[in-house]
């Protein structure tokens, strides 16, 4: 399923038009980029929880050649699906 699809799925469940979808859908992913990149977390009880990790820097090698670089610290998105989701997935 890609964006377009969730768009129709929730367009259709809620009866409500694409637009509308896209707009609800639009606002559901900015607060949680927006939270993501306060360094906060957000929990979707039942669903799962986003935050962030902070991956320090290291030396890692290029397979090709061999040599070894530096790989510069950042800061990655996680996800830990709550009970209810990984029931429903198994």
């Amino acid at each position: 399923m890609n964006k377009g699809d969730l768009i129709n799925k929730i367009a259709e469940d809620a009866g409500i038009t694409k637009g509308q979808a896209e707009d609800a859908l639009g606002a559901v992913l900015d607060g949680i980029t927006g939270a993501l990149k306060s360094d906060d977390s957000v929990t979707l009880v039942g669903f799962g929880t986003f935050s962030v990790s902070k991956r320090d820097a290291r030396t890692g090698r290029n397979p090709q050649t061999g040599e070894t670089i530096q790989i510069a610290a950042k800061n990655v998105a996680k996800f830990k699906p709550g009970k209810k989701l990984s029931d429903a997935i198994n």
